[in-house]
């Protein structure tokens, strides 16, 4: 039987006995998302890349850790989250310009987004765009929240806040969201 046909319970058992052919497999399966959600936080996509590769590589480092080994996925995201708020704030004790402020940019019409549905695909473009003009931890909060889909008592732990000041920060970040879409449309 082929390492793409086994499911992950499989690919973790093989991982743990070290078979690199495995961790490669799993490496396809979840490198796609965990690009993704790792952009979403640092937004600059060599450190996404950077960050993906490390979590993977202390996932599988850590992987004796794992007591159940049906919820990896969301272990790996986790892990990748973590990292990736981790390098966020380090990264933004440099109060830098972004090039593309400066300069003229062609747009890439690709934000790791699929553009299959091209009326979908400009309204969460817009929703995006938006939400890149919010403070930081408006930012980071509306993506856990709205886009990675953790709740307010995962949202407090991560971003190491109260849940009351949480609830509040998703709120505001919400409304905020809102008024400046109708201001859009």
């Amino acid at each position: 039987m082929t390492l793409t046909k086994l499911n992950i319970e499989q690919l973790i058992e093989l991982c743990k006995s070290g078979k690199q052919s495995a961790q490669l497999e799993v490496y396809n399966r979840y490198y796609k998302a965990m690009y993704n959600v790792s952009l979403r936080i640092v937004k600059d996509s060599f450190e996404a890349e950077d960050i993906m590769q490390d979590s993977f590589l202390m996932a599988f480092t850590k992987l004796d850790s794992l007591k159940d080994v049906k919820i990896f996925g969301a272990w790996l995201k986790r892990i990748v989250i973590n990292n990736s708020i981790y390098h966020y704030k380090k990264n933004s004790k440099y109060n830098n310009v972004p090039l593309d402020d400066v300069i003229y940019k062609v747009e890439d019409t690709n934000d790791g987004i699929d553009s299959q549905h091209e009326f979908t695909n400009l309204k969460v473009n817009q929703v995006l765009e938006t939400m890149k003009e919010f403070k930081e931890n408006y930012q980071i909060c509306l993506n856990l929240h709205l886009i990675e889909g953790y709740d307010y008592e995962e949202i407090c732990e991560i971003m190491n806040i109260s849940h009351a000041n949480c609830r509040t920060m998703i709120s505001r970040a919400k409304d905020s969201l809102r008024k400046k879409l109708e201001l859009v449309a």
